[in-house]
Formats: structure tokens, C-alpha cells, sequence
């Protein structure tokens, strides 16, 4: 799939997912745990998604697929373990216009699920070509570099630029960015002392 990584809001997104197994398990727990509103249906769900269900308070259908189910989804995730009905069920979503996730079948969706590393404001997604265990490797790798100092650091920055934008100094906000954010800004970040600096300027 060749595309353009982009990061959606999923507070509030309404969240179709066909299947009731582990590949349906993941994507449902990123999405509910984002706050979307997550429909699953499936005949069947293996326990860590019934867990989720109820943790979570999902709404199941307990039931195969049928036409016209996808309703009023933004987004579809098709992830039985029937190509035929996940074919169907990514025919219905071209038609419909709807945003289409084919876990089995990656060439006949729309977007796909992205390993995220996720430390605060900072989000990062990884995508290897359609082989998940490598996009987890590789995201777990950057974790170990890019951990609880950048989220505290992107966080004090959000906050000086809020106030600077609020207070009517765009223009200082954009020079004072230029000298904190260049290109040292990795290591002083993880030499602790970025803080130290944007103290300085309040």
C-alpha cells in the first residue's frame, strides 16, 4: 500500500469491526482505547475481546455479516477469517465511501493500522509493507530512544507555545522555536535540559 501517514482524531469516530478474533481484538482496542465508538460483529469473540467488551462497554452484534451492516461507520475494519465475506464486506465500504482496514487483504483497503509508540503529545506510527511483527520490532526499537523525556519536553513546549499565541506573540513564539527546536534538540532533550531553557524565556 503506498499512501500518506496521517493522524485522525478518533475521539467520537464511529468504528465498524467485522470479526471477533485477535487481528479484531488489537484494532478494537486501539480504536476504543482512542475513544471511538467501536460496533464489533461477529458470531463468536475469544476471550480477550469479550473482556474488552465489557471493560470497555462495545457495542457486539453476535451474528455473521450481512449486507448493509456497515451503516453509518466512518470506518470499517474487515477481519474475519472468511476471505469471501472480507471481500464483500470491502466491496460494500467502496460503495458506501467509507474508509476500509482489510486485515488480511492489505491491496483492498484504504488506510492500514500503524505500530504506535506513544509517550505523551508524542505519537509515532510504523509501517513495514504489510508485515506487522517487523513494524512492532522496529516501533519497540524507537521507544527505547524516544521515551517519558520526549513526551515531558513536547509537553512544556505545547504549553510556552499556547500561552506565547494567546498573549499575541506569534512572532516571538516562532523565533524562540527556531533556537529551542534545531538541530541539537534530540540531545538536549535527553541531557534534561530543555526545561531549563524554556524556563529561561517565561
Amino acid at each position: 500500500m503506498s499512501g500518506v501517514p496521517i493522524l485522525v482524531e478518533a475521539e467520537g469516530l464511529r468504528v465498524l469491526i467485522v470479526g471477533g478474533g485477535e487481528v479484531a481484538t488489537r484494532k478494537a482496542k486501539q480504536f476504543a482505547n482512542a475513544g471511538a465508538l467501536v460496533r464489533i460483529i461477529a458470531p463468536d469473540l475469544i476471550a480477550d475481546l469479550e473482556e474488552l467488551v465489557i471493560e470497555k462497554a462495545l457495542e457486539v452484534e453476535r451474528r455473521p455479516y450481512e449486507s448493509g451492516d456497515i451503516s453509518d461507520a466512518q470506518l470499517v475494519v474487515a477481519a474475519t477469517n472468511d476471505r469471501l465475506v472480507n471481500s464483500a464486506i470491502a466491496r460494500e465500504a467502496d460503495a458506501e465511501n467509507r474508509l476500509l482496514n482489510a486485515a488480511d487483504h492489505s491491496d483492498e483497503g484504504d488506510f492500514a493500522m500503524m505500530a504506535m509508540h506513544r509517550r505523551g503529545p508524542l505519537t509515532i506510527g510504523v509501517s513495514a509493507g504489510g508485515v506487522p511483527a517487523a513494524a512492532t520490532r522496529i516501533r519497540d526499537a524507537i521507544g527505547e530512544r524516544f521515551d517519558a523525556r520526549y513526551g515531558d519536553a513536547l509537553g512544556d513546549l505545547a504549553a510556552l507555545r499556547r500561552r506565547m499565541i494567546n498573549a499575541g506573540e506569534s512572532h516571538t513564539w516562532r523565533e524562540r522555536a527556531s533556537e529551542l527546536i534545531n538541530h541539537e534538540f534530540c540531545n538536549v532533550v535527553e541531557q534534561g535540559a530543555l526545561a531549563e531553557r524554556i524556563a529561561s524565556w517565561r
